[in-house]
């Protein structure tokens, strides 16, 4: 549980410094923007993968360590392939100039929170709660956040376009495919369909 909970203490301390614009600033002007880039994408770096380490431990971990903590309905396994659809588009919105990126303002913390409250409907265990739990709370933390510093994230201005609407679309669902099929058995060790043999 140590290896987990600290990988989330320095992800969400690296990613919430944006939000504390004066202290972010203050580390700017010491270690210079280059410095700070490097520092950031260096911790983050380490603190995913702790996370998954962490994780992957839990998962292993004895009842004591990992309890379960409630028993989702297995409909809630469907609700979460549902959710992970948008999800999986709002994230390549995030990138795009499109219209749904003009309409919901911060497509990647959307889909933070949609992935989040997805895998906390199928995930009863401590764990689970611990990962997916603070990712939402972050999720809702971090919107309220660029909402009050009017931060406009990757893309700026820029206005959407449909070309964009159909790139995003297209995209996430090419993502969302190769995840349901294969990608998180790859990345995350557990297949999500099972193949009849």
């Amino acid at each position: 549980m140590i290896v987990l909970l600290s990988g989330l203490f320095l992800f969400f301390g690296i990613h919430l410094l944006p939000t504390q614009p004066n202290v972010r600033e203050g580390i700017r002007k010491n270690i210079g923007v280059s410095g700070y880039m490097a520092m950031f994408n260096i911790v983050s770096l380490l603190s995913l993968a702790l996370i998954v380490i962490g994780y992957d431990q839990m998962q292993g971990a004895p009842v004591r360590i990992n309890p379960q903590l409630w028993v989702p309905p297995t409909w809630t396994r469907h609700v979460t392939f549902l959710l992970m659809v948008p999800a999986f588009i709002l994230l390549a919105a995030a990138y795009v100039p499109s219209r749904i990126r003009d309409a919901v303002k911060h497509p990647m913390l959307a889909s933070i929170k949609l992935w989040a409250f997805a895998h906390l409907l199928v995930r009863g265990d401590l764990a689970g709660l611990l990962l997916f739990g603070s990712f939402l709370a972050y999720g809702i933390y971090d919107r309220i956040s660029v909402k009050n510093r009017v931060a406009l994230g990757p893309l700026g201005n820029r206005k959407g376009t449909l070309r964009g609407d159909i790139v995003a679309v297209v995209v996430g669902l090419a993502a969302y495919a190769f995840m349901l099929l294969w990608g998180h058995a790859f990345l995350i060790g557990k297949p999500l369909l099972r193949v009849a043999t």
